[in-house]
């Protein structure tokens, strides 16, 4: 990824989930920090989540498991954080910014986080190590 890349918020989310769906969330994590340093300072601690968990995928693709449970919550909770500040705001709509389901990103975060705590690595196949952006 070129470190100058500048896309709409929009475009950000699109290309990070195709990167997730299609294996390489080290790449969704570059479309999201790049997102990130670009936002509006009331949304970087959303974009800085979201690129914690494109992280934590990745750690869960290279087989640290440890590494994705804490970056995956990290991330989750960052994106709560974020949702729970703009409640009873004119930015707590549906979708949330980008067309973000907030909700369905920190469960699906930590949930994984869960099962992988739970379970380890090896029991959660290769096409499950995803977490969908926009619900």
């Amino acid at each position: 990824m070129p470190e100058d890349l500048r896309l709409t918020a929009a475009d950000a989310v699109r290309l990070a989930q195709e990167l997730i769906d299609d294996g390489r969330p080290f790449h969704a994590h570059e479309v999201l920090e790049a997102a990130w340093k670009s936002s509006p300072g009331g949304e970087r601690a959303l974009w800085k989540g979201l690129a914690q968990i494109a992280v934590g995928l990745t750690h869960a693709r290279r087989g640290n498991g440890r590494g994705a449970v804490v970056l995956l919550r990290r991330g989750a909770a960052a994106v709560a954080v974020y949702a729970e500040s703009v409640a009873g705001t004119d930015l707590a709509r549906e979708p949330g910014p980008a067309g973000l389901d907030l909700a369905a990103v920190t469960a699906g975060a930590a949930g994984l986080a869960d099962v992988i705590a739970a379970r380890g690595l090896e029991a959660v196949p290769p096409a499950d190590l995803r977490v969908d952006l926009t619900g």
